[in-house]
């Protein structure tokens, strides 16, 4: 009632509480993308202001928990924030998350821990495979491999074929290692994770997710828009 009251006395008074300050909203890439995954989402303007992160090269033998705190930095966290994440995007929300605190956290087709990642990452932490690896050999395998992984990226192979190019192969070694090495055992309940039921990439198998996208891939914030909104519009 009160509240009511206030609002009357004002817009009387030639003013008007209901402009109220927009939410910043924080998008994190995958390794193998850019701010352009997130190209067929939409936001409500009225109320966010949208910001993506453009990474550039992580420092040699940067973690991805101390990258994510570089990340952080860049946060306005005097104002209302929400991240999301996609992929390794979604691991580095889930570091910031632990350090700061967002009005929410947004992962999709990504992993909350370690625990949750395949196989393949803590066998080469084992054996330290990737060490021999040359540089572009990272960038021509992910070239090679991402149609046959996740065939669902065909449906928009123009934008990320373009994607992948523009990464470099020190990228994307250091991103490896990143993932390889990463160690975060637990995180924030808070965290709400948005997974597909065909990622080849992260399997749902091993995961416990909040939503399902059935048959999305890891690709599925640009080949399952649709879905993907109206599960945002539904949280946000």
């Amino acid at each position: 009632m009160l509240k009511s009251i206030i609002i009357s006395l004002c817009c009387i008074s030639g003013f008007s509480v209901l402009a109220q300050e927009k939410t910043d909203i924080y998008l994190f890439p995958g390794q193998g993308s850019d701010c352009r995954i997130f190209s067929k989402l939409e936001f409500d303007t009225l109320k966010y202001e949208v910001h993506c992160f453009d990474y550039g090269v992580p420092l040699k033998n940067e973690s991805l928990s101390d990258f994510a705190v570089r990340l952080s930095k860049e946060i306005d966290t005097t104002n209302s924030f929400v991240l999301i994440g996609v992929s390794l995007g979604g691991m580095f929300c889930t570091e910031i998350a632990h350090i700061l605190d967002p009005e929410e956290t947004i992962i999709i087709s990504s992993a909350k821990t370690m625990s949750q990642l395949p196989r393949r990452y803590t066998f080469q932490r084992e054996y330290n495979f990737y060490k021999i690896i040359p540089d572009y050999w990272y960038k021509k395998g992910a070239l090679f491999l991402q149609p046959i992984v996740e065939p669902d990226r065909n449906n928009e192979k123009e934008i990320f074929v373009s994607m992948l190019s523009l990464k470099s192969p020190t990228y994307f070694k250091r991103t490896v290692e990143m993932l390889i090495h990463w160690d975060r055992k637990l995180c924030s309940e808070d965290i709400i994770q948005i997974h597909g039921s065909n990622d080849n990439t992260i399997p749902v198998d091993k995961l416990t997710p909040d939503y399902v996208i059935k048959d999305g891939s890891h690709m599925m914030t640009l080949t399952r828009a649709k879905e993907i909104n109206a599960l945002l519009s539904k949280i946000l």
